[in-house]
């Protein structure tokens, strides 16, 4: 409109004059139009580029593992609610769909994954990369101690390895850095971020390390004893640990025999064991059981497979809870039941 009402009071010596004017004019306009969609359409890829990689994770070590390397740089997601029980862990539709359309599943691996294969069987993978935390470290088999309840169904697997890798602050070091590395290669953007957030994350958890190695080295017991399953098979190896427990890391029966229970209570008695452990989220009735019969102390002893929600909200994170560990391993290796 305005650039009609520019022609209308404007004089021109000719009709060819103002043909040429117009002509110009018209090509402005069009150029400005153009160049408008270019910018529209770059503004889009531009959008589409700086979206953020979508991560999804089965259980808490590798959702925190992900959040200290990339914080809000990318779009994380747990799958396990915080408060459930990773072995009774089912997936929903929903986890399914999120799985599918992911950038990157972070999963364990192991016998309490199986369902993840059947899943990454059965969906279109895509562009979708994977992560088994048992595939960033050396595996060993799941180890049955003398006074673990057998399992009426068990079966002797050869070659079944505990998947509990990250209980071991040096797995956490090995595993970070997959996850660091595979962050880089989706997300080049921001491969300096995720590489500075990594160096300062594994020096915290080689700081974490030696506060274990500390306590171990300065304790006059070595000994342990859970009240419970034992999922930290890694954590003894790497300090170098005896323990005594009720069941294996990855029992489904968690009903205690009578045999079980009269050894723990007398290795609780003959080694003057002063604190009886259990897990996280998990029933307290053995370790009670065992401290009354002994005069020994009940203290939980993270294994940081998940938190609760109260601990969500808090910004719990392994770290914390594994920093709690120290002092409750200082405890547990202490002189003894007086």
């Amino acid at each position: 409109m305005m650039i009609y009402k520019w022609l209308k009071c404007r004089k021109f010596s000719d009709w060819a004059e103002r043909g040429k004017v117009c002509s110009l004019i018209l090509i402005l306009v069009l150029s400005a139009v153009f160049l408008q969609g270019c910018a529209k359409e770059e503004q889009e890829n531009g959008s589409a580029h700086m979206e953020k990689l979508k991560v999804v994770t089965t259980i808490f070590p590798q959702y925190d593992f992900v959040r200290q390397i990339a914080g809000d740089k990318v779009d994380l997601k747990m799958l396990l609610k915080p408060g459930e029980e990773s072995h009774s862990y089912e997936p929903t539709p929903k986890d399914i769909i999120d799985i599918q359309k992911c950038d990157l599943f972070i999963y364990v691996g192991g016998e309490n994954d199986e369902w993840v294969e059947d899943i990454l069987d059965s969906v279109d993978r895509g562009q979708l990369r994977t992560l088994r935390l048992v595939d960033c470290v050396d595996t060993v088999e799941e180890e049955h101690v003398a006074g673990m309840k057998e399992e009426r169904h068990e079966e002797e697997e050869e070659g079944a390895f505990d998947e509990h890798v990250w209980t071991s602050p040096k797995n956490a070091v090995k595993i970070v850095e997959n996850i660091t590395e595979i962050l880089c290669q989706e997300d080049s953007v921001n491969e300096e971020t995720y590489r500075q957030a990594e160096k300062t994350y594994t020096e915290k958890l080689r700081n974490l390390d030696s506060e274990f190695r500390k306590v171990v080295k300065d304790a006059l017991g070595h000994t342990v004893l859970f009240g419970d399953r034992f999922p930290f098979r890694y954590f003894a190896d790497a300090y170098g640990l005896d323990y005594y427990a009720a069941f294996p890391g990855c029992a489904s029966d968690t009903e205690p025999s009578a045999a079980t229970m009269a050894y723990l209570i007398n290795k609780v008695k003959e080694e003057k064991i002063p604190v009886v452990l259990k897990m996280e989220l998990s029933n307290d009735n053995i370790a009670k059981a065992i401290a009354e019969a002994t005069g020994a102390e009940v203290k939980v002893f993270y294994s940081c497979h998940n938190i609760t929600a109260e601990q969500f909200r808090a910004g719990e994170t392994y770290l914390s809870m594994m920093e709690k560990n120290v002092g409750t391993l200082k405890e547990a290796l202490s002189d003894g039941i007086n």
